[in-house]
């Protein structure tokens, strides 16, 4: 029943008290402080935030929380304290105790798992955990859509990238709490799935999505958890930069929270502001007046996580703001009813007060126990298994060993792990981590040599172990790779870690490359194993075994030896667009497609382009700038092209245009470009030459992979992403059409122009005389096998044609390499080449200058090589000077991989021509076969 205004106690008649209930808290400590004792006391605080920081076991939960109630009582609270905390589970949970706490898995990990019955019993449990110490209020369901899945940092918190899978198991999660007793929030509005983060820890991550596609993927499940009846809803402090919508942050902006989550969506709920002591927030705008910002906008709670006077700040700031005007009181009673509604539904004094603690815990204890065995062994997700080395033990004798390589990572919070670090740091003993023994949940080594125990527990042979870091494959990871059997390799968001994913690259290449003790080819079984997020290697179809665990809990880790020795039969699946089997949409008009033939289509080819061309948007530079019909044509003998026209045979106009190219040195088929003429866009043309292309492809013998996007030519690298409607759009259409966009990986070509005025970075020379390498500039094929031999590291499409093109083209291409001084062996290698080079042909950007211009193509830097990003900017600063001195005024980097090497470029003068998104897949799972 609502609270209305005339049956409100008259205790709200104290503007204090009121306001206090518009703020959570958070504090340091595992015991009540007078810091939040006199917040309580004296300023009436109304919700409590814990964090992993203040709670030590189930009963120590229990007593502060009583105490924190008390305090309340004591003080002449009207109504308990709202108690907040987030308890997601995977590797976000605030409350550990390995007795009476169980762990379940990520939300990600129960989508995997495929039951949503499953996830509401999952959320009930950890609800009834968290009542049972004295929580009211679960910072949950995270209802975050992962538009982007390689580069957000949410990774497995949220169910995956589908708006009606993440709306369908957030809405049960909820559920689930509210069963249990538990007031829910739901995060983070509007959407924290696509940020595009900038670096400084000024600069806010931002949202460029525009209002009307959140509304058509990201709100979806916001939507949907208002319709069924969400307590409370975060919204995020991102910035939102789009047509219509310029905000600095989404908590603080009307636009966001009065207009878009109250009026469009009608939630009339609690709205929880971010936290304002992030330090973007603070620096530019200022706790104080963050706070009247935030109660002006439609928060009726505000929250400041630690700092005690940052938090009186907060509070003086809203004062000043209802005592000068801008807050109406008004404003402050309409959340009061929110707030007071909210703790109506999740708690009473006698509640409060009462807290059933371990008691019930260990009642509970059983049913939950089997309930988390049961999850976890539900989520645990095989995606390939190529050789059937799972398993293991069909492979595996029992005198040869098996190798475990696992990465270093941070403790979680809630954890054996971090509880022992904290209680250790206080003794003096030199007992080295007994608590790795018993612990339930663990991070980093000790959980990791955990599951090394247990993986040798249940093999009669032994099991080796080690990590590895960012210092790449060392010889004792060589030495430890030869003598093993076997090898499983750890990632945890290896996207993010670009380490893990070039280690795990060179020892896939390593066992690869084995022999037999007769000398014949024998892949040695490598088993990657993604303990974070899936999508480290779910589309990279050269890591034939892979699973993914979805988090690194021993709870998880237990699961995965039964997986891998065969007691336990997986049965997750990847959650998402990412492994769902769509059915083609067949198209309403079915256009002949016909074969490309150069002299019957070359003039109405270079008529459609410039159709193309002209059509882009204002302002926008066409990828297709400067293209003709020869730069679609490779006519090189490593590579199978073939290429397709819609077109009118009466007048020889082509409607339609797509070039697909078979890699034969990697086993990619490639789309290289599709479009079709603006006047005859929606008539299904792009579906039929798609549906031809696809058609082609899978009959390449020894086709590994699909590929949006080209490296060579150079026109295409991916979906064009220089407007995000338009890229919207694209990404849309090609999902529709079978790939999953989600894992786009950014690419772009780069310019640095005004070379006659150019210098490199300070530093750099110095920085490279340090790095212990040396550089030179080699022409022809004379030096092809050593260069050949290094470039075996890099398997990405087209890079070894773009050597080879290179190699055969002296007079106008080079090849820069950096060697070890020692034994000469290349390190890192780079293409330059000017413009009458063969290359030049097929990269139509360096036409596009406008000037005398040359390029530089296919930095490969070796595995084993620690400074990187160092290796990377010198071999590009010789290849600028070497264009340079030809005379050059302009540069291009006709392929750049914006996972890793933007910055590095940008430092050196490189600016953005061209961003895309590249798409691959594996050709064996190509769901979506178009008809004959």
């Amino acid at each position: 029943m609502a609270i209305q205004d005339e049956k409100l106690d008259p205790v709200w008649n104290d503007m204090d008290k009121t306001m206090g209930q518009l703020f959570m808290m958070g504090f340091d400590g595992t015991t009540v402080t007078p810091q939040i004792r006199k917040l309580i006391e004296d300023h009436h605080l109304g919700c409590i935030l814990l964090t992993a920081k203040n709670l030590k076991s189930a009963e120590d939960t229990t007593r502060l929380v009583y105490e924190l109630q008390s305090v309340a009582h004591q003080a002449g609270h009207p109504v308990p304290l709202a108690i907040a905390l987030d308890q997601e589970n995977g590797g976000v949970n605030s409350l550990f105790d390995e007795i009476y706490i169980r762990q379940f898995p990520s939300a990600m990990g129960l989508a995997a798992a495929g039951s949503p019955d499953l996830a509401h019993e999952v959320a009930k449990a950890t609800a009834q955990e968290l009542s049972s110490v004295g929580v009211n209020w679960i910072l949950g369901p995270v209802l975050d859509v992962l538009n982007n899945a390689r580069n957000q940092p949410l990774g497995v918190r949220t169910t995956g990238d589908d708006p009606q899978e993440v709306s369908l198991y957030g809405v049960k999660c909820m559920k689930g709490y509210q069963e249990a007793g538990l007031a829910t929030c739901g995060k983070h509005f509007p959407s924290y799935g696509n940020l595009e983060f900038l670096g400084s820890s000024l600069d806010v991550p931002t949202i460029t999505d525009t209002l009307e596609q959140l509304s058509l993927s990201a709100l979806v499940p916001f939507r949907n958890a208002i319709a069924q009846g969400i307590d409370a809803m975060m919204v995020g402090g991102c910035a939102m930069s789009s047509v219509g919508m310029n905000v600095m942050h989404a908590c603080l902006s009307e636009q966001v929270v009065d207009d878009l989550l109250r009026t469009d969506l009608g939630f009339d709920g609690v709205v929880v502001s971010e936290c304002l002591e992030m330090e973007a927030l603070s620096h530019n705008i200022g706790v104080g007046g963050g706070t009247v910002m935030a109660v002006k906008a439609g928060c009726d709670v505000v929250l400041l996580c630690r700092s005690f006077s940052v938090q009186l700040e907060a509070i003086n700031g809203l004062k000043l703001g209802v005592e000068n005007g801008m807050i109406s009181k008004a404003r402050i009673r309409k959340s009061l009813h929110r707030v007071l509604e909210m703790k109506a539904r999740c708690t009473s004094w006698e509640k409060a007060l009462n807290p059933p603690g371990i008691n019930l815990l260990s009642q509970l204890q059983p049913s939950h126990t089997s309930l988390s065995t049961k999850a976890y062994n539900h989520s645990i997700t095989v995606v390939r298994d190529k050789n059937h080395f799972l398993p293991l033990s069909n492979i595996l004798e029992p005198d040869e060993e098996l190798l475990l390589l696992s990465p270093l990572v941070k403790p979680l919070p809630a954890s054996a792990a971090s509880r022992a670090l904290t209680d250790t740091a206080h003794t003096t003993t030199s007992e080295p981590a007994v608590w790795e023994r018993s612990a339930s949940v663990m991070s980093g080594e000790g959980v990791f040599r955990e599951l090394g125990r247990s993986l040798a527990r249940q093999r009669s042979g032994r099991v080796l172990h080690t990590s590895y870091t960012a210092n790449g494959l060392r010889p004792v990871h060589e030495n430890l790779i030869n003598r093993a059997g076997a090898i499983i390799i750890l990632t945890a968001d290896a996207n993010r870690n670009l380490y893990q994913h070039g280690f795990t690259k060179h020892v896939s290449m390593i066992c690869s490359m084995q022999l037999s003790a007769g000398g014949e080819k024998r892949e040695k079984p490598l088993v990657v194993v993604s303990v974070s997020s899936p999508y480290d290697f779910a589309m990279d179809p050269a890591i034939g075994t892979y699973i993914c665990t979805y988090d690194f809990t021993e709870t998880a880790l237990n699961a995965l030896v039964n997986v891998l020795y065969g007691e336990l039969s997986p049965r997750g699946a990847l959650p998402g667009t990412i492994s769902q089997s769509q059915k083609l949409h067949q198209s309403r008009q079915h256009w002949l497609v016909e074969n490309w033939n150069e002299e019957r289509d070359a003039n109405a080819l270079d008529v459609l382009i410039k159709a193309v061309i002209e059509e882009g948007p204002a302002g926008h530079h066409a990828e297709l700038s400067s293209s003709s019909s020869n730069s679609f044509l490779l006519h090189n003998a490593e590579v199978d092209e073939a290429h397709f026209v819609v077109r009118n045979s009466s007048t020889q106009a082509l409607y339609g245009f797509c070039s697909t190219y078979f890699f034969r040195s990697t086993g990619t088929g490639v789309i290289g470009s599709l479009f079709v003429d603006p006047t005859r866009r929606k008539l299904s043309i792009g579906h039929s030459l798609h549906n031809r292309a696809i058609r082609t492809l899978l009959q390449r013998e020894g086709v590994k992979r699909f590929q949006l996007g080209s490296r060579l030519p150079s026109i295409y690298l991916g979906i064009p992403a220089g407007s995000s409607v338009e890229k919207k759009r694209l990404r849309q259409w090609f999902a529709n059409m079978g790939w999953n966009t989600a894992l786009s990986r950014p690419v772009c070509s780069m310019a640095a122009r005004n070379l006659s005025s150019w210098s490199p970075p300070d530093g750099l020379a110095k920085s490279l005389q340090n790095a212990g390498v040396e550089f030179d500039l080699v022409y022809g094929w004379e030096y092809a096998e050593s260069i050949l031999d290094h470039i075996k590291t890099n398997t990405r499409q087209g890079v070894l044609e773009v050597y080879r093109v290179a190699l055969a083209d002296e007079s106008q291409c080079g090849i820069i390499r950096a060697k070890r001084p020692d034994d000469g062996t290349i390190l890192g290698s780079v293409v330059v080449y000017n413009g009458q080079s063969a290359l030049a042909e097929l990269v139509p950007a360096l036409k596009d200058t406008n000037e005398v211009a040359g390029g530089i193509s296919s930095p490969v830097i070796s595995p084993s090589v620690g400074e990187y990003s160092t290796l990377l900017q010198g071999l590009i600063l010789l290849g600028i000077k070497q264009i340079k001195q030809q005379g050059c005024n302009a540069c291009i980097m006709d392929y750049v991989d914006g996972d890793g090497n933007f910055d590095s470029l940008s430092a050196l003068g490189f600016n953005v021509l061209h961003s895309f998104e590249e798409v691959s897949c594996d050709a064996a799972t190509w769901t979506m076969v178009p008809p004959s």
